[in-house]
């Protein structure tokens, strides 16, 4: 269990870097050569340029609020599956009204335990429901708002849910 719980407490500093922008924080949580898939359009594998990704990306907001819930985790020897679901509110009251966009989705992490605690060295992020203003995340006017919503079961099925696999 204690394995567990260090897993669920690096799951929930994720959600506190990201709405305090400690993007340092994200050395306590991800390998450096981590394979984060954000989506169609959004995926690193080193995690400095995860980072600034997101540090400059975040810099758009007023505020962020995202929450780490329903936490499931398979311990392995020095290696784990975690899936995670998540929502967040993202605010820019620039985009105008509403100045919010909340989202839910999931996280599908394969983790890893190293010298300094467990790591996360692959990520999946899926959205599954957003609601609000697009703009809020919009940099620029002339941007175009995509994105590929998704559903966990139809994902499980096709086999990419690496927690599901874990499980047997």
């Amino acid at each position: 269990m204690a394995d567990r719980e260090d897993i669920v407490e690096l799951l929930n500093l994720y959600g506190f870097a990201m709405d305090t922008r400690r993007w340092d924080l994200f050395d306590r949580i991800f390998t450096p050569g981590v394979d984060a898939d954000y989506g169609p359009t959004s995926s690193w594998t080193d995690r400095e340029r995860f980072k600034a990704d997101f540090g400059a990306f975040h810099e758009l907001f007023d505020a962020t609020q995202h929450m780490m819930t329903n936490h499931l985790v398979k311990v392995a020897g020095d290696r784990a599956s975690a899936h995670t679901y998540g929502s967040w509110r993202l605010v820019r009251h620039a985009a105008g009204d509403p100045p919010v966009w909340d989202g839910t989705g999931y996280y599908d992490d394969s983790l890893v335990r190293t010298p300094e605690g467990w790591r996360i060295e692959k990520r999946t992020c899926r959205v599954v429901f957003w609601t609000g203003n697009p703009r809020v995340q919009t940099p620029m006017e002339d941007m175009v708002f995509q994105l590929d919503l998704v559903s966990l079961h139809q994902e499980e099925r096709a086999g990419r849910i690496g927690f599901a696999k874990a499980l047997g």
